[in-house]
Formats: structure tokens, sequence, C-alpha cells
């Protein structure tokens, strides 16, 4: 039986985040940084990458910085290289990077449709594959995180019918990649955020077109009158829940996905 003390203890491993220079990236980069992992920052943004990792490599943690487009096979295969030659190994993915732009259906082009879908799900796809014929080659397992939304199981507000479409097939995708992996002792679990006050998030709301005659500032209220905790929650809040499914805690858990909503999807 592993003791309490070394449960969380990421000592040894390599994780890779993606869209991990900001908001709920940051958060999880933070976290697993701070359990002992070397943790690759992979952001579209290699400006944002590298400050983050380097306010991170001021704590004392191991932290590496790539840009990485998770549309692009190539780069997201270069970044599980770069993770390799820089850090020695891969043990932890977490597929954070999305987008979540407000479109209604009605006013949305194809490309609306394709950016999202690229980034959202083919961007998964992309990089669970490069992962895991790394992890495969390494002999010993793993762990895969996919960053869902609560939009996964139910919408949250109009103009997000692309990004709702894109989650449910990272939540399929992840159920079914869970049962591929298995024996090869790469454990795929998901997480469900439910309102986490982000810059994205604000830059979001502040851009978001509903139809003619909705209130925004009432649609917003209304939403967060639906939380039972009465806050919107903070990068750190998944952060935390990332390291329990990277590290030991979560040994008897694949193709799991674990809602974190402050009891949101209970109204």
């Amino acid at each position: 039986m592993i003791p309490v003390s070394k449960i969380l203890d990421l000592s040894g491993k390599t994780a890779i985040v993606t869209g991990g220079a900001a908001g709920i990236g940051l958060g999880i980069s933070s976290r697993l940084a701070e359990s002992g992992a070397a943790v690759v920052i992979a952001d579209v943004s290699e400006e944002n990458a590298k400050k983050s990792a380097e306010e991170l490599k001021s704590k004392g943690y191991k932290v590496a910085a790539v840009r990485c487009d998770v549309s692009n096979k190539s780069d997201a295969e270069a970044m599980v290289s770069f993770s390799v030659s820089t850090f020695g190994s891969l043990d932890i993915l977490v597929n954070n990077a999305g987008v979540y732009p407000s479109v209604l259906v009605m006013e949305m082009t194809d490309e609306d449709w394709d950016r999202v879908m690229n980034i959202n799900l083919r961007g998964v796809y992309h990089c669970v594959k490069a992962a895991a014929t790394q992890m495969i080659s390494q002999g010993k397992g793993g762990k895969i995180i996919n960053i869902t939304s609560i939009d996964a199981l139910h919408p949250s507000s109009m103009g997000l019918a692309h990004y709702d479409a894109s989650k449910h097939g990272v939540w399929g995708f992840t159920k079914n990649v869970a049962l591929e992996l298995a024996p090869h002792k790469i454990w795929v679990n998901a997480i469900a955020p439910g309102g986490i006050q982000t810059p994205g998030v604000a830059a979001a709301q502040s851009k978001m077109k509903v139809p003619k005659g909705v209130d925004m500032d009432a649609m917003l209220k209304g939403f967060m009158a639906k939380i039972p905790m009465g806050r919107m929650g903070e990068p750190d809040d998944i952060g935390k829940v990332a390291l329990f499914l990277a590290s030991d805690a979560s040994s008897y858990m694949t193709g799991s996905q674990i809602v974190v909503d402050g009891g949101y999807l209970l109204a």
C-alpha cells in the first residue's frame, strides 16, 4: 500500500499540459509542478508559454515551454518529442487546449465550425495518439486527462453549439480510447469544468452573441443563480482534480468524467 505522503507525489514523472500558459491550464501546470512532476507547458503562444514557465521555475519547479498548435499533427508529435528530449519521458498528458467563441448556429460559418472542431476535438485526437505512442514504447503506463466541460452533458448557453458538439465528442472519445489503452496500463479520464473565472472566459463573455431580445446580463445572473455554491470556480479548483487524476489517488479509474461545477448541473 502506498503511504498517504506519497500518493500525490509525482516526482520522476513528466507531464504535458496543452493550453497550459493561462487560466485552467496554468492552474493545472502549477499543481502538477508543485507535486514534483517535470511539466511541459505547451501553448499556441510561445511567448505566453515561456512567460508562465519562467514564473513557475522561479518557484523552484521543473518546467519547460514549447509552442504547439494542437490542431496540427506535426506540432503534437514535436511536442511529445520535446518533452522526452528535455525531461527523458512522458507519463502524463493533460489535453486542456480549447476555444469557445460564441456564434449562433444561424450566423455560423463553416469556418467557425471547423476551427472549433479542429482545436477542441481533432487536437485531442492528435495529442492522445502522439502521447500514447510514446507511453506504450516506454512500457510503464501513463495517465491521460481530457478537459471536457459541463457542456459535454448539458448546454450552458446559446451560441456554443459547435463547442458543445466538440465537448460531447471529447467525452465519447475519452471513453473509447480508455478501453483501447487499458491493456497498456494507460488510464484515460476527463474533467468537466463548470463556470471557471479565467481571462479567456471574461473575454468570451464580452463578445458573446445572443438572439434579439435576450438580456446578456440577465442570462449571466441566471447562470450564477444556478450554482449552489454561489461562486464561479477558480483555475486551481480544476488543478487539484487534475492532480488527483494524474496521481496514484485515482489508481482504479479509467473512462470516467469528474464534474467540477459547484453543483451547477443539479439545477
